[in-house]
């Protein structure tokens, strides 16, 4: 007879988002203010060792856990399986450039779709090891060691008691001229605005009410995948510049805790 064969059992999704999220996050902070190498990505900044071995590890975690699924990684593209039902998108270190110069603002981010849909996102920051975690329909949560509570938006309505952030990507010349003159509006009507330089870790802190709000553009699917599901499930709202739907293979976004969406984007486009 022949033996019939086992067929393979995918984990719980979100306690193996929170282990492989923490585990990127535990290869960042191995080389973190230590010796390693940098390489120049052309118009794009840079890339480290710990960018490829958290890429790595996170690979072969999330395939050898979902073996049929397409994962597409900000260092590598896409590594594809046909007829997957599973696609991963991540980011293993975002905010290189900070990292590379011993700024602490950085973080791992991993969206996840099931047949074509987001359903989940996590976002770690190591330094401060906090963990963002989010799943279509069950909320968002915030996890730091043994201590979870929900995240929720933040309830300021008035735009003059509003921090924001925002980025810049690596625009230059005339589309730079643009964005920082939008950091300029905003700026003389916000209370504050800040720009660190980790998308994703902007967008874990709109939803868990830190931030009123954050617009950039120039972005790519892994710096917002995740975001987009935070923000979703802790009460924001996420758009395009002109308050239109958005998805994460759209480049322009912008999130806000609801009260305020209207606002922001009449600034924007001003």
């Amino acid at each position: 007879m022949k033996k019939k064969l086992k067929k393979h059992k995918e984990p719980k999704l979100m306690p193996f988002l929170a282990e492989i999220a923490r585990g990127a996050g535990a290869i960042h902070m191995k080389f973190f203010r230590k010796k390693f190498k940098i390489t120049e990505k052309p118009g794009a900044g840079v890339v480290t060792e710990a960018d490829f071995q958290s890429e790595a590890y996170l690979l072969k975690k999330i395939l050898k856990a979902f073996p049929e699924s397409d994962v597409i990684t900000e260092e590598s593209g896409l590594h594809k399986k046909e007829g997957s039902r599973w696609k991963w998108i991540i980011d293993p270190l975002d905010g290189t450039s900070n990292f590379a110069h011993g700024f602490p603002w950085f973080c791992v981010s991993i969206g996840v779709e099931r047949d074509g849909q987001l359903v989940a996102g996590a976002i770690y920051h190591p330094v401060l090891k906090e963990l963002f975690l989010a799943e279509k329909g069950k909320g968002a949560y915030l996890h730091v060691g043994n201590k979870k509570e929900r995240m929720r938006v933040s309830k300021v309505a008035k735009l003059e008691h509003a921090l924001l952030g925002t980025g810049f990507y690596y625009f230059k010349g005339v589309e730079l001229d643009r964005e920082v003159e939008r950091f300029g509006r905003m700026s003389e009507r916000a209370q504050a605005v800040r720009r660190p330089g980790a998308a994703a870790l902007d967008m874990a802190y709109v939803a868990c009410g830190r931030y009123e709000g954050f617009w950039e553009r120039g972005l790519s699917a892994w710096d917002v995948a995740a975001g987009f599901v935070l923000i979703q499930e802790a009460g924001g709202c996420v758009t395009d510049y002109e308050g239109k739907p958005v998805s994460v293979r759209d480049s322009e976004v912008l999130a806000s805790n609801g009260h305020l969406h209207n606002a922001l984007s009449q600034i924007l486009l001003t």
